[in-house]
């Protein structure tokens, strides 16, 4: 874990690149106490520990499927499964788990160092206690991302591609049929893949969305806080950071300030977790 020293910064985003109703704005002055955070996304073979010491069964393992990127599937496989709602590239399949990333057949043998995917909220709560962490709160989340630089767009800088290259795993070429993986990854990439950002964390943007503590709501104020943790009710949870899947034709959430949410009971093929603690 790093240890990050707190302090103020600004929180959000009110350039072009929000997204309506995602609640990236107004800007705000937060201020954020001490604490310690993953430098990494939690890899497969730390949940494996996890699961191995406790016995613990996933969601997606108990409802007996998950959301797997069509690209990923073979033509059969995609006309036996049933398509998430508005978002045709998402199939439902039988038997995808964080064990069998794609269904019945896959697994991951080769992808240790990849982040965990198929889990829920609910999922990543469980490992955070049993680690002796918890889920970092959204603006805990985001001041890290920010490795201190004041309202860039993301980690590193203004720039998607400094001096041409790659700094995160997102989608290349047309969504959602070519993916040219121009970065280097079709999928998801071991977790300590491209320079990390000053505060030395790896893949704070792209990769896999990042479960983080609070609820959801799109309303904030540009009133200053303090150590904010989110509505106290609300059916879903926020989701930060973006994934291997976002492109700029659909979904630019592959930035500092950007955000969605999902309820805590979901899991898909690309969304994972890091934890904090108390410094």
């Amino acid at each position: 874990m790093v240890t990050l020293p707190g302090g103020t910064f600004r929180m959000g985003n009110e350039d072009a690149y929000a997204n309506p109703g995602d609640g990236e704005g107004p800007v705000r002055e937060v201020t954020v106490s001490p604490f310690r955070i993953d430098a990494c996304a939690v890899t497969n073979a730390q949940f494996a520990a996890f699961v191995k010491d406790t016995g613990h069964v996933t969601a997606a393992e108990r409802f007996g499927w998950s959301y797997v990127f069509a690209g990923f599937l073979t033509p059969e496989t995609v006309r036996a499964t049933r398509a998430a709602a508005g978002t045709p590239w998402w199939r439902g399949v039988e038997g995808a788990a964080w064990r069998t990333p794609e269904g019945p057949g896959s697994g991951i043998g080769d992808r240790n160092r990849h982040p965990v995917v198929h889990v829920t909220w609910d999922d990543a709560q469980a490992y955070a206690a049993w680690a002796g962490k918890r889920l970092p709160t959204e603006a805990e989340w985001e001041y890290a991302a920010r490795g201190g630089l004041d309202q860039a767009r993301y980690p590193w800088g203004d720039e998607l591609t400094p001096r041409g290259r790659w700094r995160c795993n997102i989608w290349q070429g047309d969504f959602p049929v070519v993916n040219t993986a121009d970065d280097g990854h079709i999928g998801t990439a071991p977790v300590e893949t491209y320079r990390p950002n000053a505060y030395g964390l790896f893949n704070m943007v792209g990769n896999v969305w990042e479960w983080v503590f609070d609820r959801f709501t799109a309303s904030h104020t540009s009133a200053p806080g303090i150590d904010p943790r989110g509505p106290e009710e609300g059916d879903s949870r926020v989701m930060r950071g973006g994934s291997y899947l976002c492109h700029d034709s659909y979904c630019n959430r592959y930035r500092a300030a950007a955000r969605t949410s999902n309820t805590p009971d979901s899991s898909s093929g690309n969304c994972g977790f890091r934890c904090a603690a108390d410094a």
